[in-house]
């Protein structure tokens, strides 16, 4: 098959394709892997009841399920329900929004695609310019979706050794260089994959870098604020005129909906829905049609506060027990877990690489990620990337605990075996 340089590039192998494809291979031919390596959401009983009424009031009623499958949205998303997330971000938060500051896209991933392409690539001077990531390691969604080459660069962090086989990554803004073809800053809080959290005076200091650079500042916040909430310490939500805040459902229990959520400035969601149009005509309806009535009530902070978030909190405290306990005596860090669903290993000095550990592990039934990709716009050369790995710790405690000691016994046996 002959393929156009699109072709080649995006119907290749990469690791975001690895992995998805693993989570669907597994599902289908080995129904006992220990999936801990992709995003999906753990089951909280009480977020399942929402949704499963919402859903059952929709289907007994005509006239809201041909509003959710006979008909064509907007490419900006359902009208109603932008107004109700503008409502809900300015009345509890104080941003300055209507619904003309927001759009809807097919998951996040979809809404990254255009923004990213957007903003960077083959610019009208005949230009190349690049998104910037002020903290590598970040999500593995990124590295390949740029349609140019060099589309991403990225900042080494600044790495703090904690108490307790712990450890934290910090954006290290000596390092961090903004040039005339960067595009855009863009950081996930929490980040994915470590669960670290930007403290809100980083956030404020990317803020004054962008701009003053005249650039945008692009928050992926798919775990993060003011929804679904994952944080473990203290943090504030961050928007303003300046700031692209990309959210999603698929974290609160949804993510089969594909529904993301754009926060950002009339004139770039007016060119965002354009696009839009041209890459997916419209936005699904059912993830806005769940969700409405937890925005129209404001139930969607208070079930993140009060459910979400303690629910992954402890899952977080009980992994990194676990961990302790069954990697004791080998030379290992955990990044310290502040958010997200996810830990991220530091083995250092693992004789072996991350890919060979992540097919060693497989072999024995668990699906982690291994860390070399989640490095986009930084070179090969720190072999700190080939001595991480992330493990995912939303299933539920007994097949957590069963992987845990798999990953620990792989890891003791390539220590002993170099």
């Amino acid at each position: 098959m002959n393929l156009s340089q699109f072709g080649k590039k995006f119907a290749g192998s990469t690791g975001i394709v690895e992995l998805m494809d693993d989570l669907g291979s597994a599902l289908n031919e080995n129904p006992d892997m220990i999936f801990m390596g992709g995003g999906n959401p753990g089951r909280i009983p009480e977020a399942e009841t929402l949704f499963k009424q919402r859903l059952e009031s929709v289907l007994a009623d005509p006239q809201q399920l041909h509003s959710l499958m006979g008909i064509y949205q907007s490419p900006q998303g359902d009208r109603e329900f932008r107004r109700q997330v503008a409502d809900v971000l300015r009345k509890e938060f104080g941003w300055q929004l209507t619904d003309r500051n927001i759009a809807v896209s097919n998951g996040s991933q979809s809404a990254f695609f255009i923004l990213y392409n957007m903003l960077a690539g083959a610019m009208p001077d005949g230009s190349n310019n690049s998104i910037h990531l002020p903290l590598a390691p970040e999500y593995i969604g990124y590295t390949d979706i740029g349609l140019g080459d060099n589309f991403f660069t990225a900042t080494k962090p600044e790495i703090e050794l904690l108490d307790n086989h712990l450890f934290k990554y910090h954006v290290d803004f000596s390092k961090l260089r903004v040039t005339r073809h960067t595009s855009a800053l863009c950081v996930s809080r929490p980040t994915n994959p470590t669960g670290n959290v930007l403290t809100d005076e980083e956030v404020a200091h990317l803020d004054e870098i962008a701009q003053q650079a005249g650039i945008p500042l692009i928050i992926d916040g798919a775990y993060g604020l003011p929804f679904p909430g994952i944080l473990f310490n203290d943090a504030s939500p961050h928007w303003n005129s300046n700031t692209v805040l990309v959210l999603s459902l698929s974290k609160l229990g949804l993510p089969g909906v594909r529904t993301g959520i754009i926060v950002a400035n009339e004139e770039l969601i007016e060119a965002y829905s354009n696009a839009n149009t041209v890459v997916n005509l419209a936005c699904g309806n059912l993830g806005p049609t769940i969700a409405r009535e937890l925005f129209s009530s404001g139930e969607i902070l208070s079930l993140s506060r009060n459910t979400i978030r303690p629910f992954y909190k402890r899952r977080a405290l009980e992994a990194v027990d676990l961990f302790r306990a069954e990697l004791k005596g080998l030379p290992y860090h955990i990044h310290r877990p502040e958010g997200a669903i996810f830990l991220w290993l530091w083995f250092e000095g693992l004789p072996i690489s991350s890919q060979e550990l992540y097919e060693r592990l497989k072999g024995r039934g668990v699906l982690v990620v291994p860390g070399h990709n989640f490095f986009p716009g930084m070179g090969s050369e720190w072999r700190h990337q080939q001595e991480c790995i992330r493990v995912s710790y939303a299933q539920d405690g007994k097949t957590v605990a069963q992987g845990i000691k798999i990953i620990a016994e792989e890891v003791a046996i390539a220590y002993k075996q170099a």
